[in-house]
């Protein structure tokens, strides 16, 4: 059972926390022995949020350590350049493009930067980068809150793992008025993988 280490990076608002605990439940449902560790930024919504998820034989920490990376998941583009570090070489990032701004650069302290700065980073980080406008596709398939699934989605097309098992899990916490907009934004997700290329 190959070990796989995970991180989850986002803001506070996008459904980070939900993704890690379905990443760390499909994991226990597939037979890992599975550990999971959250960072909080200072405020809960807009704040940094980062999730360790961790699936192996046997996982003692719950925190993934420096360049052992496997997979980064990112909601938003500055969280994934701010992960970096832990990526090993070899690694696979998938980033939506859409950026969140956060209130230093809002307030004009900083600068956000440029896409061309963000793909250049992310690229040198991992051998193979998902760049997805999953929040345009959220938008288009009925409401930009499942975005957080539609990224989901496309994170599991690469972990050779079975789609029931992915869909069981992520339906069952979301509301069930909104099991069909879920499902179908979980669907949306893997074929943005199955039918596209990293860079």
């Amino acid at each position: 059972m190959k070990n796989l280490d995970f991180l989850v990076a986002g803001v506070g608002g996008q459904g980070t926390l939900l993704a890690s605990d379905i990443l760390a439940e499909v994991g226990m449902r597939s037979g890992y022995d599975v550990k999971k560790s959250d960072v909080l930024g200072l405020a809960i919504r807009g704040g940094s949020v980062l999730s360790h998820v961790r699936w192996g034989e046997h996982v003692d920490s719950p925190v993934v350590r420096k360049g052992r990376v496997d997979v980064m998941l990112a909601f938003e583009p500055l969280e994934a350049m701010r992960g970096v570090g832990l990526m090993r070489p070899g690694s696979t990032i998938v980033c939506n493009t859409q950026p969140v701004v956060p209130i230093s650069v809002s307030s004009g302290e900083v600068s956000y930067p440029s896409r061309s700065q963000i793909e250049s980073t992310l690229a040198a980080a991992a051998e193979t980068v998902y760049h997805l406008d999953a929040t345009s596709e959220a938008v288009r398939i009925g409401n930009a809150k499942v975005a957080n699934v539609i990224m989901l989605g496309a994170f599991s097309a690469l972990l050779n793992g079975e789609q029931a098992i992915w869909e069981d899990v992520v339906l069952a916490r979301v509301p069930n008025a909104s099991v069909d907009l879920n499902r179908s934004a979980f669907r949306t997700g893997r074929s943005l993988i199955n039918g596209g290329e990293g860079t």
